[in-house]
């Protein structure tokens, strides 16, 4: 027999076994959030359309009537058509088309954050109930500026957003993975 040793397979039982990473990193890419100058352009655009609107079908109908435009009162006929017009507006145009003529000028789209259809229901939700308690408390509508998704009190009440239609933000996310198991825990950087 011979004393000698074979350093090779010694060489082989030190060495460790290579690992794989802790977390593997997916890129991704979605829809950049509208921030509020953005919006608030749009809506000035939307308050535009719906104040002339209002001025070539309603007025002109009251002054065929005689009937007074200029009470203030909030229950007066003229102040609720306009109101009928004003939510009209914003329910069917961002339900046929998920974006206003003003957000249509900017690119913007509403989209919903838990379906890809904006239901009537989410919609009323929006722009009917949200839109009053954003219109009627004005600083809940500079929420926009100051959350992640740029939410409005409105968009949090429906579960939805408004985002660029033509811009997009790189995202990273890890998954972690699990020693022993084939489940990945998910979790952003």
């Amino acid at each position: 027999m011979t004393d000698h040793v074979n350093n090779d397979a010694a060489g082989r039982a030190d060495a460790t076994p290579p690992t794989r990473p802790a977390n593997d990193k997916i890129l991704f890419y979605e829809r950049k959030p509208a921030g509020f100058w953005m919006r608030f352009w749009a809506y000035l655009i939307d308050l535009l359309v719906i104040s002339a609107v209002s001025s070539i079908l309603i007025r002109p109908l009251f002054a065929l009537f005689g009937w007074d435009t200029a009470e203030t009162s909030w229950y007066a006929p003229y102040a609720i058509l306009t109101a009928l017009v004003f939510y009209g507006y914003f329910v069917l145009m961002t339900k046929f088309f998920a974006q206003t003529l003003g957000k249509m000028v900017f690119g913007l789209r509403v989209v919903s954050l838990k379906t890809d259809r904006l239901s009537w229901s989410t919609l009323l939700f929006r722009e009917w109930i949200g839109r009053f308690i954003s219109v009627t408390i004005l600083p809940l509508y500079w929420i926009v500026g100051f959350t992640a998704l740029k939410q409005g009190v409105h968009d949090f009440i429906a579960d939805t957003t408004v985002v660029h239609e033509d811009a997009y933000r790189k995202q990273q996310m890890a998954k972690k993975r699990l020693e022993g198991s084939r489940l990945h825990e998910s979790e952003s950087i």
